[in-house]
This record gives structure tokens, sequence and C-alpha cells, in this order.
């Protein structure tokens, strides 16, 4: 005979004549849960909040340039180093983000450019390993844009990024360089002057501008007009010493160390006194570095030249064309992009720096 309790539940499997018509299904039960569910998860990850980061710069305006591996964008997008630099500026800066400017900028660190001046060196620096490589004029007498058709002719023959020279306060020219796809475009004081008195407003173009600056006041004066690399070397026409690069390069790691010990009156104080924006120069004393990539460029003609560079804190070199009138370019290039990527191994340094033969600095001829 069957027990009270199994009367029961057979009584509710019988169907019953109204309650089929008001029963919710289950499945209906779990929409409100995913709705929930859905609201909260993007505020609550940390990968989709809206900071002001490298890491989360937007890819739908412009996405870089397909020569860049996909390797290198994610690891620089998780190292996440540099801060952006959010300033209220005049220029359209959701059209053109600075944050995107300055992330592929990132892509670089750790790595060396060499300034080339025909297709051939420009793959044999690619070959050697050079992150990127700077198109300039042939002849050293002219001093500004580079031939357009070269630049094509060059981003045909190699898939690193290409940067390409304007002259300052020339935004035509950079006008003209960003319509023919460079990666980057360098506005550069070793070219003749176009504007004395105004540098080119770089937050108006689409593309990642690198700017000169011999000491912390003028690289972020170039920060606040848009620049999302800094060079430091020295503004001469055809020669770069090597000590006097040297000199900038501590002479902008020495402010920035001093700046690290300042209150907050010093820093506002010390911001007036270098002529830059107080809030990058905050930021600065914030990071203990400049809010952007850091390179140094100068007559690098040996793997411990570059070394140097990397051990005084660059995040990496520019390398003049010189490097290629020896006997053996390929050497020579190869030798100075393992300096830059091994400068803490003195062992690797040894092996990179030996039997350079008519490559040492000593012998190397630089025209003029």
């Amino acid at each position: 005979m069957p027990s009270p309790q199994h009367e029961a539940r057979s009584d509710l499997l019988e169907p019953t004549p109204h309650r089929h018509s008001y029963s919710l299904s289950p499945s209906l039960l779990l929409v409100p849960l995913l709705l929930l569910l859905v609201h909260i998860l993007p505020s609550s990850s940390r990968f989709l909040r809206p900071k002001f980061s490298i890491a989360l710069f937007s890819r739908k305006k412009r996405s870089f340039p397909s020569r860049h591996s996909d390797r290198t964008s994610g690891q620089m997008a998780e190292e996440g180093v540099v801060t952006v630099y959010n300033s209220n500026v005049v220029a359209d800066t959701k059209k053109n983000p600075f944050s995107l400017k300055v992330g592929m900028a990132q892509m670089l660190r750790g790595g060396a450019i060499f300034k080339v001046t025909s297709v051939e060196q420009a793959k044999i620096a690619e070959k050697a390993g050079a992150c990127s490589v700077v198109v300039s004029e042939p002849s050293w007498d002219v001093r500004r844009m580079p031939d357009p058709s070269l630049i094509k002719d060059v981003k045909r023959a190699v898939s690193i990024p290409i940067v390409a020279q304007a002259r300052i306060g020339h935004f035509v020219e950079a006008q003209i360089l960003e319509a023919i796809g460079v990666d980057y475009i360098d506005e550069s004081e070793a070219l003749d002057i176009a504007d004395e008195d105004n540098y080119i407003n770089k937050h108006n173009f689409r593309s990642p501008f690198v700017c000169g600056g011999r000491n912390l006041g003028e690289a972020l004066r170039r920060v606040s007009e848009g620049a999302a690399m800094i060079r430091t070397t020295v503004f001469s026409h055809g020669y770069d010493d090597l000590a006097e690069t040297v000199k900038n390069v501590r002479s902008v790691m020495g402010e920035t160390r001093v700046l690290n010990n300042m209150d907050d009156d010093e820093v506002f104080a010390f911001a007036k006194e270098i002529e830059a924006p107080n809030d990058l120069v905050a930021q600065t004393k914030q990071m203990g570095r400049l809010p952007v990539v850091h390179f140094a460029a100068g007559r690098f003609v040996t793997p411990a030249d570059a070394a140097l560079m990397m051990q005084l804190g660059c995040d990496g070199v520019f390398v003049g064309s010189e490097v290629f009138d020896c006997s053996d370019p390929y050497k020579r290039v190869q030798g100075i992009v393992r300096g830059v990527r091994h400068y803490t191994d003195p062992h690797v340094l040894a092996e990179t720096c030996s039997g350079l033969k008519d490559i040492m600095a000593g012998s190397i001829t630089v025209r003029r």
C-alpha cells in the first residue's frame, strides 16, 4: 500500500487545470540572473575598467600596422611601464588618442633603430635585428623631409616599422609623411628648421611623433605638444659626439632623480624653473622616469656604446647611417643590436665587440 508521502508526490505529478497556464519555465528564471551578471562583470574586471593606461588603449580608432607582431604588442601592453599623460589640449584627442600613440612607441622599447639612406641598408638592418629604420636623404647636404618615393621603396622592401624625418615646425611635411603611411614621424633638429618659434602640434596627427630633448625641461615640453617618444641627442648637423650624448642623457636622468626627492611645493617651483607643465613634472616624479619612451641618439659604432646608453637608463638607441660605412655592415649592425638586448651581460658584450677591426670608434670616418 503506498505511503502518504508517495500519494502526495503522485498528486503533484497529476496535471492541474489552472496551474500550467501560470507556471514559469526554470530557464526564464535564469534571465534576470544572467542580466545581472552581464552588468556586474565588466565593472569588476580589471581589464575593462576605463583607465588612462597604455594597456587599455582603444584599437578601434586605428589598428597598429600589420608589420608589427602581435607578440610584441601584447608583451608591451602587459608591461605597462609608461603611464599615459592625460592633459587638456585644444586638439581633438578622441580622434587622435595620445594613449594609442604612446602605446605604439612602447613597442620599440629595448630595440635599436638605424638610420638608412637606401633600400639595401634597410634590408641589412632588418636582417640584423633592428626594431625600426629611419629613412633619410642619401645626401647630407639635403636637410629636409626625405623623398616620398624612397620611403615607399623602403616600405615595400622591409616589414619593420618605418620612421621618417620632418623639419621642426613644418606640419605640411608631417601631413605628407602621414599620408604615405609612415609608422612614426621624427620632428628632427638635425634638419633645417622651418619654424623657429613653433613646434608641430603633434596632437593633430594620428602617427606617433619622436622629438629631441637635451634636458628634462625640453623633453617634457615636447611631450606636452604630443610627442610619444623622446630622443636625447646632440643638436648638431652631421656629427653626434658620444661624450655630449652621454652628458645630455645624464642630465635628464639626474634631474629626474632630484625631482624624486622634492615635495609638492618644490615640484611646483621646479616646473616653473624648467618651463614645463606642472602636471607632467608631477607625473615624472611619481613614475621616477619620463612619462614616454626615452631613446638616446648619437655616434654609437660599437656594441659597448649602445650598452652604455642602456645602462644609463635609456629604453633604446638611434644609430646613424655611418655604421654601414665599413667592410661588414651586417656584423656591425647585428653587434649593436645584441649590445642593446644584452646590455647587462659583459660576456656577451665582449663577444660582440671582438673582431670588429675597421669598425671601432677611433677608425670610423664621419661625413660632415
